[in-house]
């Protein structure tokens, strides 16, 4: 699924009126309606509701969802903000239809605004995806009496305030929303941190814009959904066998945290690699072998660190940092592993943190390797960023200067390509923020990339189904409960 700018957005709609053909105000309507099945999905017509507006195409949605949920039974009142003299023409055109239907009221300072409690709704349609400065003024006050009350908001497309595709400024105002129905496609101001409570839980509802249009539309930005995941996964042949499923490497593990590298060993086998082999120091064998049959292990001859590099000419896909450290001795097997392996890598944790103190083995790295940096540690990888937007941008250009893939971690993680292309994920939740969450995810990457998934395909799957058995075992255990083992535990499609 594509994400677009508000240029993009604008050109979309416009396109969708000319070429289908539609007017303005009957896509408006569809918009409405779409927008409203969602709602009465949610909430019943015992809720009172307050729709806001303002004198746009954002506010002529708002007064066309109110006409048609006072059709279907709901108890509205409807308020437009008088903050100017102007009008779109679909916004006029909708109070001319709903004047027969509902009374609305005119709000021309703040301090007449109504007074709402925690069982009411608030519908906010006073600003769409246009904007292109902060609010001020009346609009300023509305919202801000908006969020301090303790009524449930839901957004019309976009939290008023709230930039489609840049950052807003810390003091701006905007619409602190529970839900947000947007139209069509996800924005991208969806996918960024600072922007959480100016989201909420959003939601996609499709009101028929030109799909070919949307084909055709470039863009670096998108969004895996589950059609989108399940497209790439590769079928399992009956005559399969061990062999053609791979057989992956993952150095792993130091004194104390031999658990980084069963969790990670764990995920590879879970997530379809037919053989894999850990190689850990010696104080980690008989755990390893004891905790997972399943793997075979190589053992360094360092009791407590990973010290030399193994033969690697038999396996099809190496993982390594989870637990390793980073002494001298383990800097210098990560140097040689550069130097030497042919076959595709993943590269986590402390092999991260290793890479940002010696730089120069950056320039070492193998094309499309993948890089799974948490944001701190792209922090020390990429450099400082103002906002998330600007650390986005970072790594987009990290990863085409270095030609390698960054699956940069969080809510909506960033898998960045290295053409600068960025799929953001569409699975997890808050219970994978827990300690070796992130080693699962290396081994699954690992696995992937020894079935021979493309480095960009196994980046964007692997991190859908890193999230997706978060999200299963969230269901099962809950958010506060879930460990990383698990994640594990509900792998698998």
């Amino acid at each position: 699924m594509k994400i677009l700018n508000a240029e993009q957005i604008r050109t979309l709609d416009a396109h969708t009126i000319k070429n289908e053909p539609i007017s303005s105000f009957d896509l408006m309507e569809r918009a409405s309606h779409a927008f409203v099945k969602w709602f009465t999905n949610c909430f019943d017509i015992s809720h009172s509701i307050s729709v806001f507006c303002g004198k746009g195409n954002n506010g002529g949605d708002g007064l066309a969802i109110a006409r048609i949920l006072s059709s279907k039974g709901y108890h509205l009142r409807v308020f437009v903000i008088e903050y100017t003299d102007k009008t779109s023409e679909d916004f006029a055109q909708n109070l001319k239809r709903i004047e027969n239907h509902l009374q609305v009221q005119s709000i021309y300072e703040s301090h007449t605004m109504p007074a709402f409690n925690a069982e009411q709704i608030i519908i906010d349609a006073l600003l769409g995806s246009g904007l292109s400065r902060p609010v001020t003024g009346l609009l300023e006050e509305v919202i801000e009496t908006i969020n301090e009350s303790p009524a449930t908001v839901v957004s019309v497309d976009i939290a008023s305030g709230l930039y489609v595709d840049k950052p807003n400024g810390k003091s701006d105002a905007i619409i602190t929303p529970d839900y947000t129905v947007t139209f069509q496609l996800p924005k991208l101001a969806f996918m960024m941190p600072q922007n959480a409570a100016f989201t909420g839980d959003w939601r996609v509802v499709d009101i028929g814009l030109d799909t070919k249009f949307i084909e055709q539309t470039t863009t670096p930005y998108y969004f895996t959904d589950k059609s989108t995941a399940e497209a790439l996964i590769k079928k399992r042949q009956k005559f399969s066998h061990k062999g053609t499923f791979g057989h992956g490497l993952i150095l792993a593990g130091s004194y104390g945290k031999i658990g980084a590298a069963i969790l990670s060993a764990r995920a590879c086998l879970r997530s379809g690699a037919g053989l894999l082999t850990v190689h850990l120091p010696e104080c980690g064998y008989e755990i390893m072998q004891i905790s997972l049959p399943e793997a075979m292990v190589s053992v360094d001859p360092h009791d407590k660190n990973i010290t030399t590099l193994p033969d690697i000419d038999a396996y099809s896909a190496i993982g390594i940092g989870p637990g390793i450290g980073q002494e001298p001795l383990t800097v210098r097997v990560l140097d040689e592993l550069l130097d030497k392996t042919e076959v595709p890598l993943v590269i986590d944790a402390d092999a991260l943190n290793i890479l940002s103190k010696h730089p120069d083995l950056l320039d070492k790295l193998p094309p499309k390797t993948i890089l799974s940096p948490h944001p701190k540690e792209f922090q020390r990888l990429a450099g400082d960023s103002a906002n998330e937007f600007e650390r986005l941008e970072l790594a987009r250009n990290f990863a085409r200067k270095h030609n390698i893939i960054i699956c940069l971690k969080g809510a909506y993680t960033a898998v960045v390509l290295a053409n600068g292309d960025v799929h953001f994920n569409s699975t997890g939740n808050a219970g994978m923020a827990t300690g070796g969450s992130g080693d699962v995810l290396t081994g699954i990457l690992t696995a992937m990339l020894a079935q021979k998934y493309s480095p960009e395909n196994a980046a964007i799957l692997g991190v859908y189904q890193h999230g997706l058995a978060g999200d299963r075992a969230a269901d099962k255990k809950t958010k506060t409960a879930m460990i990383a083992s698990d994640i594990i535990e509900n792998l698998g499609w």
